[in-house]
């Protein structure tokens, strides 16, 4: 059983470092890609606050095809270039989006979202998935966020 808690009150860095580190306890010796996807998902899902959607992408040819998620059900396909998490597929950096509405292209799987934080999953430059996070507020996810989730894609990267 796995019982990892974000500590009360913690600053954003102490949280995301935390989450990595449980992140990747729960990854540890588990070769299936899925299995962690689900897992990495939950954990999102209980140290992050205020999400309406947390999970992943993963890249199939030339597309991202949904992959492990908690949320309200989401598009299945998006194509490279499209939205938030196919420009960050395309461009393989990191998108803070503090309103949804603004962003060109934004497809709206959930009308509750109204912000965004899209991180690519990158292995030998590549990249092989991105982590997406929806939030139901305006300007929910800062550069603290980013450079959090970022932790995080580093340990997806070995695990997916």
């Amino acid at each position: 059983m796995y019982d990892f808690a974000p500590a009360a009150n913690a600053a954003k860095p102490e949280l995301y470092s935390s989450l990595a580190r449980a992140a990747d306890a729960l990854v540890q010796g588990e070769p299936d890609a899925v299995a962690n996807m689900a897992n990495m998902a939950a954990a999102i899902w209980q140290f992050v606050p205020d999400l309406n959607w947390a999970g992943f992408y993963r890249v199939v040819a030339d597309e991202l095809v949904l992959g492990p998620f908690i949320g309200k059900p989401a598009c299945i396909r998006i194509p490279f270039g499209t939205g938030v998490c196919g420009t960050v597929a395309a461009l393989g950096t990191t998108q803070v989006v503090p309103d949804v509405h603004a962003f060109p292209g934004h497809i709206a799987c959930d009308a509750d979202s109204r912000s965004e934080l899209v991180v690519p999953v990158l292995r030998d430059g590549k990249v092989i998935a991105v982590i997406d996070l929806d939030s139901p507020t305006p300007g929910r996810f800062d550069d603290e966020d980013a450079a959090g989730m970022q932790l995080l894609a580093q340990v997806a990267a070995l695990a997916i």
